[in-house]
């Protein structure tokens, strides 16, 4: 089932890398205008929306995030030190960390990911369109 993709496909999937990049482009530069980095907000987000809970633990985060436990216990600790988010002992087992938004988190999370959500309907159909223009 590896057949050839034609001149359409790859016109498609160029359409949809470009416009991945110009949300990502609008996220970074949004983010650092609200004086936290890209990565910052995303860690924010995954706490917020994490389904089903107001929180989450470090490897949920390193699992919604892709990325390294270590790495999102750093980024956790620089997110703790701007007040946007605080450890808590876990409910169930106290060897585990929640990840809780402060209120100046909650309230970042909800500035930034208004202005996100105005940019996606600007984007319309382009993430929905892909499948249907690919064999």
């Amino acid at each position: 089932m590896n057949t050839p993709l034609d001149k359409s496909e790859f016109e498609a999937l160029a359409d949809f890398r470009y416009q991945l990049r110009r949300f990502l482009r609008f996220s970074e530069l949004l983010t650092r205008r609200h004086g936290i980095t890209n990565l910052q907000y995303l860690l924010l987000l995954q706490v917020k929306g994490y389904p089903g809970r107001e929180w989450a633990c470090i490897g949920e985060l390193a699992e919604r995030l892709q990325a390294h436990q270590h790495g999102v216990v750093s980024l956790v600790s620089r997110c703790e030190k701007l007040g946007l988010v605080e450890r808590r002992p876990g409910r169930e087992d106290r060897r585990a960390v929640e990840v809780h938004l402060t209120a100046e988190g909650e309230r970042l999370a909800e500035t930034i990911a208004l202005h996100h959500r105005e940019e996606v309907k600007l984007l319309g159909g382009v993430f929905r369109d892909l499948a249907s223009q690919l064999r």
